[in-house]
């Protein structure tokens, strides 16, 4: 705060606040000056935040957390300007602010972040954050192993989706990352394919793209089985794919480019012929949001850490016909990359 100029911070975003002072209530707003952290949330919260908050003296206001929090920070001594993040506070919020401080301060006192505060240090993860994504991680691959069993053609999309969340839930998960994906036969062909009524085919090509939450963070994987016996062509678009991922994870490592990353998958898929079917970037951050910075994309300047967590996941979509797609999340270290979801990778014909 001090390096970007800013005496107060209003943090709103609630993996942001989560992150700062481990409340993690559905309505809240942070208030941070040079000497001081407030949380203010309202009176459903009061005995969790009494509970799960030490970084900061607690607040219980009647509603608005945001509007509170922006009039305290508006009468500490020395506070003479607060940064808030404009990627997370629409306009309609920032005019409610707005609205809410002395009309001497309405105009300059909340002022958009250049560039985030929060985000950049959530992007490298401490040794305790690590270990609760790779246990979210290693629960993922035990749902794969569970789901592998109960695949069969027939079955709904819908009812494969259930079963992996049904038993994420007896593992103990919190929830799911996101809506789970199930694309089968030509679906594959659709990156975010939701489960639907769509039966799975006797012959062809199934994409499960899941993950779950452990205690906060998220997991991420994906991984294409064949129901029936692929063909050729099938299998050397798998391949393809497969030795994409594999060139993209050998170049995670302290260093490299974001972009760097992206074009190792890039090239291999470029020299199968398939570049025009990877439609999306190689991968992105995980931590307590199942998409973070940094982006593994092309084009990505931003140079890998140790203990960033990142998915590498190239695919290809060829429509009408079928979708491979193979994703696993990696941790930067400082000799290179730590795949912290081990499934099997190798083609599964069932």
């Amino acid at each position: 705060m001090t390096r970007a100029g800013f005496p107060g911070l209003l943090v709103t975003h609630l993996p942001d606040v989560r992150y700062l002072c481990g409340f993690t209530g559905s309505s809240a707003a942070l208030a941070i000056t040079r000497r001081v952290a407030r949380l203010f949330t309202d009176g459903r919260y009061t005995a969790q935040a009494a509970e799960e908050v030490s970084a900061a003296r607690v607040e219980i206001v009647s509603s608005a957390p945001a509007v509170h929090a922006a009039q305290w920070l508006a009468a500490q001594s020395g506070v003479s300007l607060a940064g808030f993040d404009p990627a997370h506070t629409t306009v309609a919020e920032l005019s409610r602010l707005r609205a809410a401080l002395p009309a001497s301060l309405r105009r300059a006192f909340l002022q958009a972040l250049p560039v985030p505060l929060v985000e950049p240090l959530r992007m490298v993860k401490d040794e305790d954050e690590l270990t609760l994504i790779v246990e979210a991680a290693l629960l993922g691959c035990r749902l794969f192993d569970h789901i592998l069993s109960f695949l069969r053609p027939g079955l709904a999309e819908f009812e494969v989706a259930a079963e992996l969340e049904h038993q994420a839930r007896l593992l103990g998960a919190e929830g799911m990352s996101f809506e789970t994906i199930v694309a089968s036969g030509r679906r594959s062909a659709l990156p975010h394919g939701r489960a639907t009524a769509a039966r799975l085919p006797r012959n062809g090509f199934l994409t499960l793209d899941f993950g779950i939450i452990h205690k906060g963070y998220c997991s991420d994987m994906t991984r294409t089985v064949h129901l029936g016996k692929p063909s050729a062509r099938e299998r050397s678009a798998y391949q393809a794919v497969l030795d994409a991922q594999l060139d993209a994870v050998a170049a995670v490592s302290a260093g490299a480019s974001c972009g760097q990353v992206d074009e190792a998958a890039r090239s291999v898929l470029r020299h199968a012929g398939l570049a025009d079917a990877f439609t999306h970037s190689t991968g992105h951050g995980v931590g307590l949001e199942i998409h973070e910075p940094p982006r593994i994309g092309a084009g990505q300047t931003t140079r890998l850490l140790p203990g960033m967590v990142v998915t590498i996941e190239p695919g290809i979509y060829l429509p009408d016909e079928f979708g491979i797609r193979i994703e696993d999340m990696v941790a930067v270290t400082r000799n290179g990359g730590q795949v912290l979801t081990p499934a099997p990778k190798a083609l599964i014909e069932l």
